[in-house]
């Protein structure tokens, strides 16, 4: 672990931000380097400042902290994501995890939780909340039907994104994001993006920011 950790803050609320922040600069080896509001400040901040860890939350506007993790590890991959969500569910943790997260910590986690899960992060441990319960159920299992980039492509469907505008935000050409949105409604069994979009959300397999 590094004797000083620097960290990076993504989360679309500035409060929140502030007090994440306050909390985590009163530890000696703890240096905030930056902030971000959106998944897209967070890809640019770590490319530029290339943190030892981003602590980031999950329902991001445009961009949610799974697809934000991919490309942040593109580009910083010896960077520790830490990923901060109010979803207990399965299916949120395993998009997250095999995106590259390293960790991901229920948003209501005692002060000193979130501290010691950044120092864990920024040496190389996994961290999950203790809270969690990863049981197979109906949604894990309707998860795992989707790969993760299903699941990305299904998430900016939900966000209202066209197949162009899934494409710029993932680095995919059109036609493959066509492909995804089809492969998607034929593993799920529906047949037109309004039901897509209901299915996923009562299904949680999205998250509604």
């Amino acid at each position: 672990m590094p004797a000083s950790i620097t960290l990076l803050l993504v989360d679309d609320h500035a409060l929140v931000r502030r007090g994440f922040r306050r909390m985590l600069e009163d530890e000696p080896d703890i240096e905030v380097v930056g902030e971000a509001s959106d998944g897209h400040e967070a890809v640019a901040a770590a490319g530029r400042l290339r943190p030892h860890v981003v602590v980031m939350d999950f329902a991001l506007p445009s961009m949610n902290g799974a697809v934000a993790t991919r490309q942040i590890l593109k580009a910083a991959p010896d960077t520790g994501v830490l990923v901060l969500s109010m979803h207990a569910e399965p299916s949120y943790v395993r998009t997250c995890l095999e995106a590259g997260a390293r960790g991901y910590l229920l948003k209501n986690a005692m002060d000193l939780e979130l501290v010691d899960a950044v120092r864990k992060v920024a040496a190389g441990v996994q961290v999950l909340d203790r809270r969690l319960a990863l049981p197979t159920d109906e949604r894990d299992e309707e998860a795992r039907a989707l790969t993760p980039r299903e699941l990305e492509v299904l998430q900016l469907i939900v966000n209202g994104k066209s197949n162009k505008e899934i494409a710029i935000v993932l680095g995919l050409s059109a036609n493959t994001v066509a492909v995804h949105r089809a492969n998607i409604m034929q593993t799920l069994g529906i047949h037109n993006a309004a039901e897509l979009v209901v299915y996923a959300i009562r299904k949680g397999l999205v998250s509604i920011s």
